[in-house]
């Protein structure tokens, strides 16, 4: 145990306040400030007896060690990072070793997880040893305490070092030795994951609310000093309630220490792939690109700011942050994500079943692909980043004219992606070498000079953006530094460059090569952008970016909407949607349509819990309901409660996914004349994709009007064979009626004709027979009301 002013041991007598708790050496009394917090100070005691000092440590809140196997993959990799702690100082070793974490990743990953892993620790600040000794009050303890309360609830069945000394000793003789080893590293899993999930709820409850809540700064600060927060909280939470929930399936029958896991394929497989896989990818490739910037703003913030540097004074002294400062707890999150395949690997290699055996293989395979997705996506934010400072660098001013006498201005950089970086010497007739920096992007190699302390476009014999198409590179005979650049022009420009050494060139000549095989033609991405096309794009990315916070905006709203919920209800909710609902650039983006059915359905199921399951429309229960809602009043207000989350989360998805359709009609519904005349204002030439594409659309559209006419004609058609058919039965009944008419026969017998048609050109049979007076009454008003409806319907 060490005291609070130095880091000598506490068997020499020590001196302690009677109040303020503050533990000293005898000749280190003088150098501690004095308690203006209490009104009555006891004298001094020198406690020199070794119960004294027992009796004194018992009396001390312990707080469990974190076990340095939650981080580091060795006791190795831990001294090398962290070295020696004395006292309430850190100190740590100039170099970070992450041979141990990271030995899977390629041997070329020059940026990303190794240069985190393996960075010069010059970037960490540490608390002074000089710190003030000014107690911590009990109110700050209890406080921050609190806040960490659920994770002490989660870890405490897994105190223990390890799995062998976590069971019970006659449980653990039952099994095997290799049994009792993959359960080691399987408890290992957990118990890191445990306190990494501490971690992120140090840096969410502690750090970002208090300086948040406490000191009001402004929000980019707060969100510059914790980068996808939110999202990496959310993605371990969950993971960690899936190995707690498999840990409690486990248990044996009567006991709550004894656990066996036989299956964890299933839970890593989930967090390894899919959605999953992506939100971790998304998240820690930008939490770990932005994690440099975040410790510098903290140290600018801290330089400047001394209410912030009260506020970490104070949390430092704190014993359940002790071991968790703002630094220390960045790095540690950046460094969680290459820990998850060495442990599968290690729980592979003890697993016996074939089946659990493919489950871990697959989901290592998948852990290692997330990482090295991960690395590849830091480099491509950090070159972006590294275009952005460039740009930013250069004088708007300046233009650089390319060979057929255009302009290319330094917003041409921002669309293009920088594939390497590095310096050269440009050598040209009659003329020493000179130093240059170049910049192999996506289609073109750009030569830049450093000018006070700005870039400028380097001003020689020829122009400083060189084209990539058909470009080739060749060796100099006899000059293993230099380099030929050939141009594919008319007549063509030959460049040449020289490295700083022969392997130097190799790199520049393959990296050149593989850019000039990859390089996109002239009408899928030309040299340089129209005015029109420029403002096209930037208006596209405009509304992602808007699109984007829109979404996440939604989100926090549902989270803040869910945190209200379980105030008001006292019981802990669920959504039912998942974070994948505000995630409109995935696959499993959803949509409009069943999101709105699923709202419905929710306030159906509302409504019958307010009103009761008969479907009536008054407020009025039933005496079988009052019973329910009497003996069950709980079940039912957490079930409104539920369906209430579940509603507003539904609604707030759909509200994301119209505004995102919104977005995109918006664009489609634009008159195609006007798109086509904004279009040959700037650009009159045409790509060939875009002609094609015009005439299928144009073909298309001919051929379902096509279509339409010869439907409107068989329509037609058979609307005057119809007619036809008609004329002919009115004919047929005209002369009916007129034979009848002219008839002298005795009105007690006639004859009639009964006709019947059997289509529109065959003839008529007649059949004569003898009818009475009423018989042929009757049929003389069948035949007259034929007529009128044979009459309406020619009419219609």
């Amino acid at each position: 145990v060490r005291t609070h002013a130095c880091s000598s041991p506490d068997r020499i007598q020590i001196w302690t306040g009677g109040m303020c708790g503050v533990t000293v050496h005898s000749h280190c009394q003088d150098g501690c400030p004095d308690c203006s917090k209490t009104k009555h100070r006891p004298k001094a005691s020198i406690i020199n007896s070794p119960l004294q000092n027992d009796t004194m440590k018992t009396k001390t809140r312990r707080i469990p060690e974190r076990p340095s196997s939650a981080v580091y993959a060795s006791d190795s990799f831990r001294r090398s990072i962290l070295g020696s702690c004395r006292g309430r100082g850190l100190s740590l070793s100039k170099s970070v070793s992450s041979n141990n974490i990271v030995g899977f990743l390629s041997e070329d990953a020059s940026l990303g997880l190794r240069r985190i892993l393996s960075q010069s620790t010059d970037s960490l600040i540490f608390r002074s040893r000089a710190m003030s000794v000014e107690s911590l009050s009990d109110d700050g303890e209890a406080q921050y305490s609190s806040v960490l309360e659920d994770t002490e609830v989660e870890g405490q069945h897994f105190k223990a070092d390890s799995w062998s000394l976590a069971v019970e000793r006659s449980f653990l003789q039952k099994h095997h030795r290799a049994v009792i080893k993959r359960q080691d590293v399987i408890y290992e899993l957990i118990q890191t994951e445990l306190h990494h999930v501490r971690t992120l709820r140090v840096l969410e409850r502690v750090y970002r609310q208090g300086l948040q809540d406490e000191l009001h700064l402004d929000p980019s600060t707060v969100e510059a000093l914790f980068p996808q927060l939110d999202h990496l909280c959310h993605i371990h939470a969950r993971f960690l309630s899936q190995l707690l929930q498999r840990r409690s399936d486990s248990l044996e029958p009567g006991s709550a220490r004894n656990f066996t896991i036989q299956r964890l394929g299933d839970i890593l497989m989930d967090q390894f792939s899919g959605q999953p896989a992506e939100d971790m990818r998304k998240s820690y490739a930008e939490f770990c690109t932005r994690h440099l910037k975040a410790v510098k703003v903290y140290k600018e913030t801290l330089s400047k700011d001394k209410r912030v540097q009260a506020f970490i004074q104070r949390v430092s002294r704190s014993p359940a942050l002790r071991r968790h400062g703002y630094q220390e707890c960045i790095l540690l999150v950046t460094q969680r994500i290459c820990k998850y395949p060495v442990l599968i690997q290690r729980i592979l290699d003890c697993t016996v079943d074939e089946e659990e055996a493919s489950a871990l293989s697959q989901a290592l395979l998948k852990a290692r692909e997330l990482l090295t997705a991960i690395e590849q996506q830091m480099d491509e934010l950090q070159k972006s980043q590294r275009v952005e400072e460039i740009h930013a660098t250069l004088d708007p001013k300046v233009v650089a004219r390319v060979r057929d006498g255009r302009v290319f201005r330094p917003e041409e950089l921002l669309r293009r992606s920088l594939l390497h970086e590095g310096t050269l010497f440009w050598k040209s007739p009659g003329s020493r070498l000179k130093e240059v920096q170049v910049l192999l992007m996506t289609d073109i190699l750009v030569f830049l000079q450093e000018k006070d302390q700005k870039y400028i476009f380097t001003s020689l014999d020829k122009p400083p953006v060189l084209s990539l198409q058909n470009l080739m590179v060749r060796p100099i005979a006899n000059q293993e530094r230099g380099m030929f650049c050939i141009s594919d022009a008319s007549p063509p420009e030959m460049y040449e460059l020289h490295a700083a050494s022969k392997d130097e060139r190799s790199v520049w000549t393959q990296h050149i090569q593989q850019a000039v095989r990859k390089c996109p033609s002239r009408e899928e991405f030309p040299l340089i952008e129209s005015e029109h096309k420029a403002r096209i794009r930037r208006l596209k990315a405009d509304l992602q970016h808007k699109d984007t916070e829109v979404l996440e905006l939604l989100h926090q709203r549902v989270a803040l909407f869910s945190e209200l919920s379980e105030l008001s209800s006292g019981q802990s909710l669920h959504s039912a949607n998942p974070r994948s609902l505000f995630r409109a650039d995935t696959l499993q983006a959803p949509r409009a349509e069943r999101l709105l059915l699923e709202a419905t359905k929710e306030v159906d199921t509302l409504s019958d819990l307010l009103l009761g399951s008969s479907g009536s429309s008054t407020p009025d229960l039933s005496p079988m309901c009052h019973v329910d809602v009497s003996l069950n009043g709980a079940h039912v207000h957490k079930e409104i409660c539920q369906r209430l989350l579940s509603l507003s989360t539904g609604l707030h998805a759909l509200q994301g996914a119209v505004i995102k359709q919104d977005s995109i009609l918006e664009l489609l519904l634009q008159p195609e004349e006007e798109w086509r005349c904004r279009r040959d204002m700037d650009s009159p030439e045409v790509g060939a994709i875009g002609e094609l594409a015009l005439l299928q659309r144009q073909h298309s559209l001919l051929q379902d009007e096509l279509l339409r006419l010869r439907d409107a004609e068989r329509r037609f058609k058979q609307s005057e064979r119809e007619r036809a058919r008609l004329e002919q039965q009115m004919r047929h009944l005209l002369s009916v009626s007129a034979s009848k008419q002219g008839a002298t026969a005795p009105r007690n017998k006639v004859c009639t004709v009964r006709w019947q048609s059997q289509d529109l050109h065959d003839a008529s049979d007649e059949d004569m027979e003898v009818v009475t007076d009423d018989e042929e009454d009757e049929e003389e008003e069948r035949a007259a009301q034929r007529f009128k409806d044979l009459q309406a319907a020619s009419e219609v």
